[in-house]
C-alpha cells in the first residue's frame, strides 16, 4: 500500500511555504500542537528555526518521530519490570 503524500500551504515566520508530508505525519504534528497548545504554524516555525536538515519536510518527519519515540520511552520506563 502506498502512502498518501499531502501537500499543504503553511505560514512559517511570516512567509507562506508548501510542505509535503504523509498523512500520518500531519496527524502526528496536529496531535503535538494540541498537546502543546500551539498552532501548526508556530510548531513548524519552531522546527524550521532549529533544523539541521536542508529539507523542511524531512525535519518535520524527524521531529514527529523523535517526539513519539521519547513519549513511548517515558511510558515504558514507568511500567514495572517483569
Amino acid at each position: 500500500m502506498r502512502s498518501l503524500i499531502l501537500k499543504r500551504s503553511i505560514i512559517v515566520a511570516g512567509h507562506k511555504t508548501s510542505v509535503s508530508l504523509e498523512e500520518a505525519f500531519w496527524n502526528g504534528l496536529k496531535e503535538i500542537c494540541g498537546l502543546r497548545s500551539m498552532t501548526l504554524s508556530e510548531l513548524v516555525g519552531e522546527i524550521d528555526s532549529s533544523r539541521h536538515q536542508a529539507n523542511l519536510s524531512s525535519a518535520i518527519r524527524l521531529f514527529v518521530l523523535d517526539y513519539f519515540r521519547h513519549r513511548a520511552a517515558a511510558i515504558q520506563s514507568q511500567q514495572p519490570a517483569p
